[in-house]
């Protein structure tokens, strides 16, 4: 039975995807988990969570001594250079990504389904092992494997099946294949896992040649795709490494993006706090919108404006937070006893009860990415502004109950300071909107309720004994959630009340590291512990430049980057004790937020060097 360190860390991992599904690889070279042939489809390889049952997929020479890695220029092509006693390999991992002949939108990419993998000896001479182990439902199936010739085999179980090609001999090994050989300098092999339908009664031929031919097409979509990105400041590096990876997590036939690539990666080891984050959440959605709006990519917004009105399509009080890739809204939440969890962390969980929660702020995210939309690429339509219309007539009818608020606390329902100011934005953007593109709607009566709110929480959302803003009305409890207010022009950052807000969560709510946790001492009806979280701490920073403390920014800013892995890559938290990475991975809502930094950064330096002259 496999110990909790036999797992690698979570920041051990690379991401590719072909924006269908995605696969993360360790630097060991093995694939420990990928689903097919969507983000929230069931795992074919798992070992991440369950390093007994689960599938890999591993390709690396023998006798490693050393590694090291990086993404080729500006794509999602994963290169890892391993050293040993007797030579230098170079594996070069990818997802193909080509568009279709006639594509005219980022969501016409061919769904080839595969996993390419070429391992390359570039000094002396190495040995290698290939090991491709499907296992197929997260691990619970336990595939029929067969070889059709010497470099092709099949393997399928229930209603899934895979093609398996490598171009040295492959052998059959524990219900799964292994090719052994050797290379020497300028020789390489090619591995590729193709995911199949269980009916299919031939494999789509792979050779060499169209695994490089692949290659080349997937490093010209990426370089193409980067090329259009508007930013060039300080930290182009780490912005543009941050929209790859939300352009990887979206599932481009729809344009949705999902919140993480993974399921139930804990936000502490051992605990329960294990969520399934491979659907798209309207506010993570909208928020990584807004990021890929300022590096200049409008594509992305039409394709998700398109995603969002047929997912929400209906009446307005069916909204949900959450949806599936293609719009499913049934997400049932069930536990997978049978596998041991990331280091021991129980349990796995597939699909997600927070589906059907009630959270207010939905309706303003989903108001403010119209606006937005609005704003950086074009007009909106009638269909759009009469759904809107619905929307805002919801929230002037809803807006004073009680919610489970943004953290989705598994509690009863309180009146959230978030929730509130949220609904203050649905008819803050509304009114804004209906004024300046003189849309139909009820404005003045918009306006009073839009103050109303506004004094509403400034009077109970206010602790005037603290002198702070307080998670909840009634509440005593600090929620850095509340660091928002500024953002969304609720409150100006240098209000009395807003700066008190900000100090006492820097004193309070604060890691040795400064990093941020949500909250402390609130009862969210879930067990066990959790880390600091980015997206917070990186609110802190936005705020601090608000305030024109830019050093201070800039510095907590550079110190979050820092536990980045050595990709660039981010999970949803922090350790507080070790620094190591928790929660999914890696998460939109991370590299959504290095990107508003960075520009806002750059923004205010740039409008601070103009002052000084």
């Amino acid at each position: 039975m496999s110990q909790a360190s036999d797992y690698p860390s979570i920041s051990d991992y690379g991401l590719i995807s072909d924006m269908h599904s995605c696969a993360l690889v360790s630097t060991s070279g093995s694939i420990d988990w990928c689903c097919f042939p969507r983000f929230d489809d069931a795992a074919v390889f798992s070992r991440i969570l369950d390093w007994d049952k689960g599938g890999y997929f591993k390709v690396s020479p023998d006798g490693v001594k050393s590694t090291s890695r990086h993404y080729l220029n500006d794509t999602n092509i994963l290169e890892t250079t391993f050293e040993t006693e007797t030579g230098t390999a170079k594996l070069t991992d990818f997802m193909p990504v080509h568009d279709h002949p006639t594509a005219q939108t980022p969501r016409e990419l061919r769904d080839d389904h595969q996993v390419m993998r070429i391992l390359e000896c570039t000094r002396g001479s190495i040995a290698y092992t290939v090991e491709c182990v499907p296992r197929f439902d997260y691990g619970t199936i336990v595939p029929h494997a067969h070889l059709d010739t010497a470099n092709t085999a099949f393997a399928h179980g229930g209603s899934d099946a895979i093609s398996f090609y490598c171009s040295s001999t492959i052998e059959l090994l524990d219900d799964g294949f292994i090719s052994r050989g050797t290379l020497e300098q300028g020789q390489n092999i090619c591995a590729v896992v193709t995911y199949e339908s269980h009916f299919a009664h031939e494999v789509d031929r792979v050779d060499e040649d169209l695994v490089k031919e692949l290659l080349e097409e997937t490093r010209q979509y990426w370089n193409d795709w980067s090329d259009i990105c508007t930013y060039k400041g300080e930290y182009r590096e780490v912005v543009i490494r941050s929209a790859l990876t939300l352009k990887a997590l979206t599932y481009a036939p729809s344009g949705g993006m999902v919140a993480a690539a993974t399921t139930s990666l804990p936000e502490a080891i051992g605990g329960p706090r294990n969520w399934d984050y491979r659907y798209a959440w309207i506010r993570d959605a909208s928020f990584a919108l807004y990021g890929l709006f300022i590096l200049g990519y409008t594509k992305e917004a039409v394709a998700f404006k398109d995603w969002l009105e047929w997912a929400t399509v209906g009446r307005a009080r069916d909204l949900q937070i959450m949806y599936g890739l293609g719009g499913e809204r049934r997400l049932t939440e069930v536990e997978l006893p049978d596998l041991a969890g990331y280091k021991h962390s129980r349990p796995v969980r597939v699909g997600n009860g927070a589906y059907g929660q009630f959270q207010l702020d939905v309706y303003g995210e989903l108001v403010d990415s119209v606006h937005l939309y609005r704003k950086y690429v074009g007009a909106i339509d009638d269909s759009q502004w009469d759904y809107l219309l619905r929307v805002i007539a919801y929230v002037l009818d809803h807006w004073r109950e009680p919610d489970e608020g943004v953290w989705e606390a598994r509690a009863e329902r309180q009146h959230y300071v978030f929730s509130k100011a949220w609904c203050w934005v649905a008819l803050q953007r509304a009114v804004k909107m209906a004024n300046d593109l003189n849309l139909p709607g009820d404005v003045e009566h918009w306006s009073q309720v839009r103050d109303e709110i506004k004094a509403d929480i400034l009077t109970h959302g206010f602790d005037q004994e603290r002198g702070v803003f307080v998670q909840a009305y009634g509440s005593k409890i600090l929620d850095a959630g509340n660091l928002i207010l500024p953002l969304i022009g609720f409150i100006k950052a240098k209000d009395p009340r807003m700066l008190a807000t900000i100090r006492a969560i820097q004193k309070e709510l604060a890691s040795p590291d400064g990093f941020i946790y949500r909250y402390r001492g609130f009862d969210d009806g879930l067990a066990g512990d959790e880390g600091t979280f980015n997206i917070c701490t990186f609110w802190l920073c936005d705020n601090l430049i608000l305030l024109g403390e830019l050093e201070e920014a800039t510095e907590l800013f550079n110190k979050l980057l820092a536990h980045a892995n050595d990709l660039g890559l981010m999970s949803e938290q922090i350790s507080a004790s070790g620094g190591e990475m928790l929660g999914n991975y890696p998460q939109a809502f991370s590299h959504l937020s290095i990107i508003n930094t960075a520009v806002q950064l750059q923004k205010a330096a740039k409008k601070r060097g103009q002052k000084n002259r």
